[in-house]
């Protein structure tokens, strides 16, 4: 209970975000499903009955996996579930900590915003040609490519929004933006830390 509230919405906009970011994060747990479920069918179909999913593996690796990864990718950075090296960062004062990180986000949003418009030319052509993978199952490829570019949409807008948060954090008295919750330093007991 205690990280749904350290990363609640700190406004609209995040909340707005954040719902997207839920619907994202379920079907990417749907797809992980679907992985989790097809894998069993096929490996009882191919040892019991010799006769496994001539699908399985193209399907789990051209939609499924890609859904996984790229829907859950702005879901993750809002629960600050991403690797982060920010050993000094506690440490900056807070107008230079906003302004180092509003610059990151900045540069991300740029990055990510061209994949995502990459990913979407990808998938208009793909669409527009009828691409299809040359396989047992000729499934289209545009579909892959609509994945990613959802995915990397959603995280474009959660870094852009970062961004100017952060910025608008150095002049407000309080932080804007959802923050990571500060690093756990008392010491661990027992052998596994418990």
């Amino acid at each position: 209970m205690k990280a749904i509230e350290e990363n609640a919405p700190v406004n609209a906009a995040s909340a707005v975000l954040a719902r997207v970011e839920a619907v994202l994060i379920g079907a990417s747990g749907l797809a992980m499903g679907a992985i989790m479920l097809i894998v069993v069918v096929d490996v009882t179909l191919r040892y019991i009955f010799a006769a496994p999913l001539t699908w399985s593996y193209s399907l789990i690796g051209l939609y499924l996996s890609g859904a996984v990864f790229f829907l859950a990718l702005s879901d993750t950075l809002h629960n600050h579930g991403h690797i982060a090296l920010d050993v000094f960062v506690p440490l900056l004062p807070r107008p230079v900590r906003h302004l180092a990180q509003g610059l990151g986000y900045g540069a991300s949003t740029l990055f990510v915003g061209a994949m995502t418009m990459l990913g979407y030319m990808q998938a208009r052509d793909a669409f527009l040609f009828d691409n299809r993978v040359a396989e047992a199952v000729a499934w289209p490829t545009w579909i892959a490519y609509a994945l990613l570019t959802v995915g990397m949409a959603a995280l474009c807008l959660r870094c852009g929004f970062r961004t100017v948060f952060h910025l608008a954090s150095i002049f407000s008295s309080r932080d804007l933006v959802e923050l990571p919750a500060p690093p756990d330093t008392k010491p661990q007991t027992g052998e596994h830390g418990e």
